[in-house]
């Protein structure tokens, strides 16, 4: 194969710009989600083109690698600034992760379309919606290097009413909405082109319907849902920068600023959980039983349990060892060993865990490359109710969500250190995923970020007390629930399961009719 033949050609650069920008304003921090209706749009067109060329599926897969190397490049450009805080190849991982893990995955959804759409009759409003479905929970789904960032229905949260009926179909279900919309629209577009006004009409009035529907579910459902308070938490921002943080190592001057805003967190009225940020201390409790000891006095002394992000281990009989990104829950009683440490089982590729590789190679470079997966998932008890814990990205995994709440807990906690992000759009893009979170299951969250954005979400994916960046704040909130089971936290991630089924069929009756027909390419 000729190099040339990788090599985009000049007429995708516009639209995959075009369709980058329209996905980046559509997420937050700028939050225009209708523009996730449209955002597709681009990409089908050239699609659509290349069929009509008679493209292969390899030429489509081409196309759509090269729209995932824009979108993915200029929606997740903070990559590279994040990255440069573990490693100076921070370019090197930021091409990295678009080029072989991201815009694959676009080239997979085009190769899918075109080789449907090329040997069957199916048309794309079927087809397109399926694929970009299916192929964004593989995407989720893809071991050390899985990346659910920002899924197409995510965007939608920008709109809660629009997102309501997340609580039947998930996410997922607002992904595949979404695509749809984006297909008939572009169909509409080309039905006025041609001239075809009742087509044209007839896919206006489709989508028109689907969104009054959707908006009235969502209307129905923040007038009718009983939401009830469970407890009363504080969450902490210490605003701890990422240098700063580093440069406190082996000192005990952040803690005593955490003892210090805790104290000042148990102050305020109700309070009956305080919540620190991921791995504010990056310390080993087995290894500084005083730190432990302090936080477990101040507990005891305040009558509040405290939630602290640190970090924990584990020994082998073999003499192995795990260190683990871990949530400890420091009771009334100041003990942090009734009930287990939560270790985070998501890990962010490169950052926590180097994808597909042993993790005890890195076991010398604590904080980078080597971290364990936890396994284990506590729901938290308190005297005013139960929660579970998420850390950092986690928030992205609608699974260990739906997993908590089928467990019984109440409410949520997300923790997190977004320092590393600096002022990007990052951090909105983090925090919008738990708006999916609070609405798929019907459960409130508390947010504590160590430098922003700290928040709560309550059942219905409204946002509180929403802090800002760089700034330290204390903030506290009645955190809400509501009682019973969600269809989808029920049935699970029932249209994806759905929309990998009908992918799966489409090809097999897309290669059915290539070998079984004459002339079928």
């Amino acid at each position: 194969m000729r190099p040339s033949a990788l090599l985009p050609e000049r007429r995708v650069w516009l639209p995959a710009g075009l369709a980058a920008v329209l996905l980046f304003v559509a997420y937050k921090p700028f939050g225009l989600s209708p523009l996730a209706f449209v955002a597709l749009v681009p990409f089908l067109r050239e699609l659509e083109a290349a069929r009509a060329r008679g493209w292969t599926g390899w030429t489509a897969a081409r196309l759509g690698y090269w729209f995932g190397v824009v979108v993915n490049g200029v929606v997740l450009y903070w990559l590279v600034i994040a990255l440069w805080h573990f490693t100076p190849l921070s370019l090197a991982g930021y091409l990295a992760a678009v080029l072989i893990v991201l815009a694959p995955q676009w080239a997979l959804a085009a190769w899918l379309v075109a080789r449907i759409r090329r040997t069957t009759t199916l048309p794309l409003v079927l087809v397109f919606p399926l694929v970009w479905t299916a192929v964004e929970w593989i995407g989720g789904h893809l071991g050390d290097v899985r990346f659910p960032w920002l899924g197409l229905g995510t965007a939608l949260g920008g709109v809660p009413l629009l997102a309501q009926w997340a609580d039947l179909a998930g996410a997922r279900g607002l992904t595949c909405w979404a695509a749809w919309v984006n297909v008939a629209l572009y169909e509409a577009a080309m039905a006025v082109a041609s001239r075809r006004t009742r087509r044209a009409a007839g896919y206006a009035a489709a989508v028109l319907a689907t969104i009054v529907a959707a908006a009235g579910y969502g209307a129905w459902r923040e007038h009718t849902l009983v939401m009830r308070p469970v407890a009363t938490v504080a969450v902490i921002q210490p605003n701890f920068g990422y240098d700063e943080k580093a440069a406190s190592r082996g000192t005990d001057t952040l803690l005593t600023r955490m003892l210090d805003l805790t104290r000042r967190a148990g102050a305020l009225p109700g309070v009956r959980l305080i919540v620190w940020s991921e791995a504010v201390l990056d310390e080993f409790f087995d290894r500084r039983p005083d730190v432990e000891q302090a936080i477990g006095t101040l507990a005891r002394t305040l009558k509040t349990p405290i939630l602290a992000g640190a970090l924990d281990e584990q020994y082998g009989a073999d003499g192995s060892w795990q260190y683990y990104n871990a949530a400890f829950l420091f009771d009334t009683t100041g003990s942090d060993r009734a009930q287990p440490s939560y270790r985070k089982t998501y890990l962010v590729p490169l950052v926590e865990r180097v994808p597909f590789v042993n993790p005890r190679w890195f076991g010398r470079l604590q904080y980078f490359g080597g971290f364990g997966r936890g396994d284990r998932f506590p729901v938290y008890h308190i005297a005013a109710g139960r929660f579970g814990v998420l850390i950092c990205y986690e928030s992205a995994f609608e699974d260990l969500a739906r997993g908590y709440r089928r467990r019984g807990a109440d409410f949520l906690v997300n923790i997190t250190n977004d320092s590393w992000y600096g002022t990007t759009a990052a951090p909105a893009q983090h925090a919008s995923h738990l708006v999916m979170r609070a609405i798929e299951t019907r459960m409130g969250i508390a947010r504590a970020a160590q430098t922003g954005i700290s928040e709560f979400v309550d059942p219905l994916g409204h946002e509180h007390d929403r802090t800002g960046l760089d700034t330290l704040a204390v903030e506290a909130q009645p955190v809400l629930t509501t009682d019973g089971l969600t269809v989808y936290v029920r049935l699970g991630d029932w249209v994806a399961a759905l929309a990998l089924a009908g992918t799966a069929a489409m090809l097999v009756a897309a290669q059915w009719r290539r070998h079984t027909q004459p002339g079928v390419a």
